[in-house]
């Protein structure tokens, strides 16, 4: 009994400290719209991404999370121009637990990258969107139900909520600098590339609560990343560094590690008929949460890689340091004319 307490009341801080916390990825990097608005276009004349996480099945009912991606330039065509403008949508379903608490998300992007020179630009994007959000009291356990022995779930729970479901309008805005310096000759493998941004998230505070809808708001979110490819001269290697900063409210989350990326075959200049191949292995760490093991293969415009979370934080005792895994698949459509296109 006094295990199943703990466990029961670690459950519940950590579902009341992340409920009104906004999704996130471990392959942030490949939730390019959830990280930044200004990333529509920034890096790619169009690509799309799907994304799949699934935690805490060590735990309780597991937190499912899907989303999807799809961003592309609008004078990709266009010779001389002066920016890039781009446009992108976004979409998450999430759902947590067993008293079933789901968001559903679509957002709208739009962004304008200024042409610095020929290995930089400067992007401003913008979004706006709409939200649902719904729980199923019936699937909680409720001290009504409990008769100082056990649970009783058929029990009534006595709870009223103003609405099992709510609706709200959302958007943000945010700013991108990308550079990218090509190879010298295409074996010397001297390339680098950078991106880096600001980004606020829910900058009109929605309502968002089941009960006060005049007083609960969504807290805004706002992100700091740099993220790079490093080549190691006349190599088959290249190292992808990023560190990522979110903060809401007072939730706050901190990623930082590196992939090494190995290049399996060349792609062909002139023909084509040769399609490039990279195998790529990451570590990552969220402070004070968890290691993340990534890996990823890209053949062509093809990509796709996988996540593994180990569990470090103070709910060790419980997950046996089984986080959650997670993976993505994305087509992206070129470089766009030299710019950076890992994401």
């Amino acid at each position: 009994m006094k295990n199943y307490i703990k466990i029961v009341a670690i459950l519940v801080v950590f579902h009341s400290t992340s409920v009104a916390q906004d999704i996130h990825f471990s392959n942030l990097e490949f939730s390019p719209l959830t990280l930044n608005p200004a990333l529509a276009g920034a890096n790619s004349p169009m690509q799309g991404i799907i994304n799949y996480r699934s935690q805490w099945m060590s735990v309780a009912t597991p937190y499912v999370t899907m989303a999807a991606s799809f961003d592309a330039r609008f004078n990709e065509k266009k010779r001389n121009k002066n920016g890039i403008m781009a446009g992108g949508i976004n979409f998450f379903n999430d759902k947590a637990g067993e008293m079933k608490v789901t968001t559903n998300n679509v957002n709208l992007n739009l962004a304008y990258h200024l042409i610095l020179d020929r290995t930089s630009t400067l992007g401003l994007g913008i979004y706006t969107g709409y939200g649902q959000r719904s729980i199923d009291p019936n699937g909680g356990r409720w001290a009504s139900q409990y008769d100082g022995m056990s649970y009783d779930v058929g029990a009534s729970h006595g709870e009223t909520f103003n609405s099992a479901s709510f609706n709200f309008l959302d958007a943000g805005a945010g700013l991108v600098y990308t550079y990218k310096k090509n190879n010298g000759y295409m074996t010397q493998n001297n390339q680098r590339a950078f991106n880096g941004g600001v980004a606020f998230y829910h900058v009109n505070n929605p309502r968002f609560s089941y009960l006060d809808q005049s007083t609960e708001k969504l807290y805004m979110r706002w992100s700091l990343f740099v993220n790079g490819t490093i080549g190691i001269d006349n190599t088959r290697g290249s190292v992808l560094p990023g560190i990522y900063f979110q903060r809401q409210k007072s939730s706050m989350e901190i990623m930082y590690g590196a992939y090494y990326q190995y290049k399996i075959k060349e792609g062909s200049m002139a023909t084509g008929f040769t399609r490039p191949m990279t195998f790529s292995i990451g570590l990552f760490n969220r402070f004070k949460d968890a290691f993340i093991g990534k890996v990823m293969f890209e053949w062509d415009q093809f990509s796709a890689g996988f996540a593994y979370d180990i569990n470090i934080s103070t709910l060790t005792e419980v997950s046996r340091a089984k986080g959650g895994f997670e993976f993505f698949l994305r087509f992206n459509m070129g470089d766009g004319g030299g710019f950076r296109s890992r994401i």
